[in-house]
């Protein structure tokens, strides 16, 4: 169980911090000016993290901040800056002195917000301020277990050379069937950016009707399901800043792009929430072919090049098209990319095959489980080996997802 949060917030907006005040996890204590709070904090008092109104009684959050970050002491400490109306130069001078995060109000949902809370805290009790230069000029490279690695070849090499007469019948009934690629390149995300590859079930130029069969058949879709967002609508704050310049992080969704402040404005007002998965269950778009290798999972097989190339594993978490992952890189659900990319893994062997509808939140959190077994010193050889063994009745299935 996550331990109890503790925060220290000075201002006086306390009703938007309502929903996160009155929640089990967290321990708010409150002062409505700087001296009460900077008083308080000199007593020798340390909460996981200090939110703070820009403009405050006594002073500014800018200046609390500036304050903290003078004291060693407070290393580990994360703030975050509150303001009621979105203007560049708050925006500018929250990122010039590394604020840990700045929100607008209203907060978003409590879950939410205190799921990024909880990282931040987190984050900043591994990597303080006095540690975090030396962290950046360290060249880390991420290193598989080299039990895993071997592994994953043996097993890699292998199979392809045992199936490569089947592969090239199958490639032929693609070929035979539908015109274009027999085999299908897109970008996926795993620990890093890779192009993954599958042998193509669908036919050509499917893509492009993705978009509207997302919106009627969706097997993650919620009923609170978001109306589309404004791309051709500028960002009112980037448009104030010199060209090439912008308010906040770049988001790519597809061929568009969109910052991360006006998407997740728009996102607020259009809908409380948006399904981050796309699966579509008996997809119109598969051939007959495709339905085929798709139900014995034979269009799976070329990902094992990507297995040799070392961009995924055997096991792991499904690695993810860019636009699904862009909605899972913040507070605990993040945790999915600590672990490697897989061509099977535990919301596979959990769900897929027994003709169970998987719900967004039970993939998270599986897709979570796996990276706590992974991460540290958790990992087990054995522990893969049994998601292997479980896998097997998985490849064949009724649904083509």
């Amino acid at each position: 169980m996550d331990r109890r949060l503790s925060l220290l917030y000075i201002g006086q907006s306390s009703v938007s911090l309502n929903a996160i005040q009155d929640h089990p996890d967290v321990s708010m204590l409150q002062f409505t000016n700087a001296l009460e709070a900077i008083k308080h904090l000199k007593t020798g008092q340390k909460p996981d993290v200090v939110i703070s109104d820009y403009f405050i009684s006594g002073g500014s959050g800018i200046e609390i901040h500036e304050w903290l970050r003078e004291k060693a002491d407070f290393d580990r400490v994360a703030f975050i800056l509150l303001t009621h109306e979105f203007r560049e130069d708050f925006i500018r001078k929250a990122f010039e002195t590394r604020m840990d995060d700045f929100f607008v109000l209203p907060l978003p949902p409590a879950e939410s917000m205190i799921g990024r809370i909880r990282f931040l805290a987190d984050y900043r009790n591994n990597y303080s301020i006095s540690t975090y230069d030396k962290i950046q000029t360290k060249d880390q490279k991420y290193e598989m277990p080299w039990s895993k690695r071997m592994f994953d070849l043996f097993v890699a090499f292998s199979v392809l050379i045992c199936i490569s007469p089947i592969l090239l019948l199958i490639v032929l009934a693609i070929r035979l069937e539908s015109k274009g690629k027999v085999y299908y390149i897109s970008k996926r995300v795993g620990r890093e950016p890779f192009d993954f590859y599958k042998l193509r079930s669908m036919q050509t130029g499917a893509d492009k009707e993705l978009k509207k069969l997302a919106k009627d058949k969706n097997q993650y879709a919620t009923a609170s399901e978001q109306s589309e967002i404004d791309f051709p609508k500028p960002c009112p704050v980037c448009a104030k800043l010199p060209e090439g310049k912008r308010c906040s992080p770049i988001m790519h969704i597809g061929d568009r792009q969109i910052c991360d402040y006006w998407y997740n404005t728009q996102k607020r007002e259009v809908a409380k929430s948006k399904s981050a998965f796309i699966k579509i269950s008996n997809d119109p778009r598969i051939t007959k072919v495709g339905k085929f290798i798709r139900n014995t999972s034979i269009d799976e097989l070329p990902q094992l090049i990507n297995v040799i190339k070392g961009d995924m594993s055997i096991v792991g978490n499904r690695p993810l098209p860019v636009y699904e992952a862009e909605l899972l890189t913040r507070g605990l659900v993040s945790k999915r990319f600590l672990a490697p990319a897989g061509i099977t893994g535990l919301w596979q062997v959990e769900l897929r095959g027994k003709g169970g509808v998987m719900s967004e939140e039970e993939r998270m959190r599986l897709d979570n489980e796996y990276a706590d077994h992974f991460i540290g010193d958790k990992y087990s050889f054995w522990y893969d080996l049994k998601l292997i063994l479980r896998t097997i009745p998985a490849l064949f299935q009724k649904d083509t997802v």
